[in-house]
């Protein structure tokens, strides 16, 4: 897969994109092209249209008989108002500058004209709960005798109908370019749901290059979030294992495969791929990522973390029967869009979350005092939003009566006198507990104890507490400010 851009119209909000992520979790990232926000009843009945489409591809140059290696740019389409039913559709590509480039293979939803340099692709219902909707294929290889440096643009415009009437997509470019080299993919796992702990779960894994040289060697990288298992460890990997201390999230494996890997060679990885969920399992993701080996690549993909190499056997991956091979270069590869995915791994599992406050005794006019305040997991599983970056936790806070506040913690915001609200980090170990503490300045004491709060809101769509937290009574605390 390519970087895909998603066009709109100018002055809406910024451009959507596809980037490489790292592998060792730091802040959210995005797993997958993103939902499409849905509107507010009350917004106006408007929408946009959105095209999603590479904004480069470099095509393998034919090698002298002719032949070439295919290729396939997907194209999306989205919207935006959730409220707005999009029926249906039309994309039209103009592929009038491939001419002496590559050559086009429509597929069967695209009508060709009769030069078949323009189409016309037919999409159906856009209403999949604000995702996009892939509507076309399209296969490109390089045209026999096109010189290296060829180069030509597919052009996109698309039209819909919809319950607002008709909308109209901003058009999108995809720049078309030929190369030598290598192009290692990966396959994209799908999605896993409803996963029990303790679950063996087979992942397999391809690798591909779709490019027209060789590569002798390759990198694969693995991340297997907290609460996944490698279910083997090889002589060719080095591991660095999740720590909490350290903001390892997940289990990280650098591994070089040496058997080269041909134009048009395609190998099993599912070895490499094989997870356990733990009994801490509940939203996991898997990522994993292939380049052309180079001493350069390795030594980044450690980035100077104390490894510790595998013991087992080697991991060997399985051939597929491959087309034909051409000779092997040390070149850089084609298209890197491809070589790095992830997938999501959700288990039937729970985590019940308390707040957490204590009382604080024998306080007079003038002391200062500290308020500790927060969540704790009791388990089974952790909480991470690996994904989306969301908070584990969002908290009220109501300090008692008769305080003020010195100095605030961070990730703590004032929405009012005397209230906070305060965000936890975006995972939570399982027996871990996330905590804030607030320097008070006791101004006077209240008979009888003045009483503040601590409570986790259940309102991020994102990352939603109630869907993981059997025991919601216990998210809500009181403390107390008290005299002697």
């Amino acid at each position: 897969m390519q970087a895909v851009q998603a066009h709109r119209a100018p002055g809406r909000r910024p451009a959507l994109t596809r980037r490489r992520i790292p592998l060792a979790l730091v802040t959210g990232a995005v797993l997958a092209l993103g939902s499409i926000a849905p509107a507010s009843a009350d917004e106006p009945e408007t929408d946009a249209l959105w095209i999603a489409a590479p904004y480069d591809l470099v095509l393998p140059a034919a090698a002298a008989d002719g032949s070439a290696t295919a290729n396939t740019i997907d194209v999306k389409i989205g919207h935006d108002n959730t409220h707005n039913s999009v029926t249906g559709g039309r994309l039209t590509v103009d592929a009038s500058e491939l001419a002496d480039v590559a050559d086009v293979t429509w597929p069967a939803t695209c009508t060709p004209a009769a030069d078949q340099a323009t189409a016309t692709c037919d999409f159906g219902s856009l209403d999949s709960g604000g995702q996009y909707v892939g509507v076309a294929g399209i296969g490109l290889r390089a045209a026999a005798g096109a010189p290296a440096d060829a180069t030509g643009t597919l052009h996109f415009t698309a039209t819909a109908d919809s319950s607002f009437g008709p909308l109209t997509g901003y058009p999108a470019d995809t720049a078309i370019s030929l190369g030598d080299g290598p192009d290692l993919g990966v396959s994209q796992l799908p999605y896993r749901t409803g996963v029990r702990p303790g679950t063996d779960l087979a992942q397999p894994i391809r690798l591909t290059n779709h490019g027209n040289r060789a590569t002798d060697r390759t990198l694969l990288t693995l991340f297997a979030s907290h609460g996944l298992d490698l279910s083997q460890r090889f002589g060719n990997c080095t591991y660095l294992d999740d720590d909490a201390t350290a903001n390892q999230s997940g289990t990280t494996a650098v591994c070089v495969l040496d058997q080269p890997v041909e134009p048009g060679q395609e190998y099993d990885l599912s070895a490499a791929g094989a997870v356990r969920a733990t009994g801490a399992a509940l939203y996991e993701r898997f990522d994993y990522s292939v380049d052309p080996y180079s001493d350069e690549a390795y030594q980044q993909a450690l980035a100077g973390r104390p490894f510790v190499q595998g013991t087992g056997d080697d991991l060997v991956p399985a051939a597929v029967p491959a087309a034909r091979a051409l000779s092997a270069a040390a070149e850089p590869d084609l298209n890197t869009g491809d070589n790095y995915r992830s997938t999501q791994i959700t288990a039937d599992n729970k985590a019940d979350l308390v707040a957490v406050a204590r009382d604080i005794t024998s306080v007079a006019p003038g002391d200062t005092v500290k308020a500790r305040v927060g969540v704790k997991n009791r388990g089974p599983a952790w909480v991470a939003s690996l994904g989306a970056g969301e908070p584990v936790a969002t908290i009220d806070v109501r300090l008692p009566e008769g305080t003020t506040v010195t100095r605030k913690p961070a990730g703590c915001d004032e929405t009012g006198p005397g209230l906070y609200t305060c965000r936890t980090p975006i995972l939570l170990w399982e027996k871990a507990r996330s905590t804030f503490d607030f320097t008070l300045r006791v101004d006077r004491v209240v008979d009888g104890g003045a009483k503040g709060s601590v409570a986790t809101r259940n309102d991020n769509p994102d990352l939603r507490i109630s869907a993981f937290d059997p025991r919601l009574a216990n998210n809500t605390a009181e403390f107390a400010v008290s005299g002697s």
